[in-house]
């Protein structure tokens, strides 16, 4: 049976955390800034756990992760 492929773009948008959960940061930080509110550029900086409804999804994607 052939090695199963990750997803690239999952590599590169996600990573684990040492108990197994998946890390991900946030959108809408990356253009259009002038009209964002200090605290929300500022709240978008941090990185997030993903939810457990998207986690059977993100690990079909990322096999050996």
């Amino acid at each position: 049976m052939p090695k199963m492929k990750s997803n690239s773009g999952a590599k590169k948008r996600f990573k684990t955390t040492g108990t197994g959960k998946f890390k991900r940061n946030h959108a809408r930080k990356s253009h259009i800034l002038t009209k964002k509110t200090t605290k929300m550029k500022r709240r978008l900086r941090k990185s997030e756990i993903l939810d457990e409804t998207n986690v059977k999804g993100i690990k079909r994607l990322l096999p050996y992760l």
